[in-house]
């Protein structure tokens, strides 16, 4: 509890905005909401895929939220953050993954706040092209996609995914000029050896310029 977090708790639920804060269960959430910090999770709360390490739901998820976008750029507007994360649920039901819709989050919440520096965590949108360009063309000035974890383990922790898939949508965010981010979770039975070679593979086919290590707490 607390006056921020409060506060904070009131306009999501107005807005009918979703958090990863929320939804991963995080047990930081009522620190960070103090804090005026959190993830927005765009395209609903019911994720198509099913990642061994996340506890979002899986499922057949609702249609968009036309407003969304608009609502997300009010948030941050009314917070004034310097900096937001904004990722999403995998939406695979959708022809491109919703590219389109991200891209249209990432273009009013840059309109709206004009000072806010923008990160967005996105899918693999399946490897297309023409849906990453969706996301490019935006321009967010930070672009994260997580390897999550090594390659022998891709199948158990990420089923759906693809190592050489996630790859090549951080080296196709390089070549468009993106700062490119990516992330490793820690503890899920890999090896320092094959966390040596996810690490070169993120800098040499990658070319990602930021990479975060957390932890998977069992």
């Amino acid at each position: 509890s607390g006056k921020n977090y409060l506060q904070l708790k009131g306009m999501l639920k107005e807005l009918r905005l979703n958090t990863v804060c929320e939804e991963a269960h995080c047990p930081n959430l009522a620190d960070c909401w103090e804090r005026q910090t959190a993830t927005v999770m765009i395209m609903g709360d019911i994720c198509t895929r099913s990642c061994g390490f996340c506890a979002v739901k899986t499922g057949k998820p609702f249609e968009l939220d036309a407003q969304e976008p608009e609502h997300v750029a009010e948030a941050i507007a009314r917070l004034g953050l310097k900096h937001v994360v904004i990722t999403s649920v995998d939406r695979d039901d959708l022809p491109d993954g919703g590219a389109g819709h991200f891209a249209r989050t990432i273009r009013e919440v840059k309109t709206h706040c004009p000072e806010t520096q923008v990160e967005v965590l996105i899918p693999d949108f399946r490897g297309k092209g023409d849906a990453l360009n969706l996301i490019f063309e935006a321009q967010p000035h930070i672009l994260n996609h997580n390897l999550e974890t090594v390659k022998r383990l891709q199948k158990t922790v990420r089923p759906q995914a693809s190592y050489e898939r996630s790859l090549e949508v951080l080296q196709l965010a390089s070549q468009a000029g993106m700062v490119a981010k990516s992330g490793l979770l820690l503890g899920l039975g890999e090896t320092d050896e094959e966390l040596r070679e996810a690490i070169c593979d993120l800098r040499q086919v990658g070319r990602a310029s930021i990479l975060t290590l957390g932890q998977y707490l069992r």
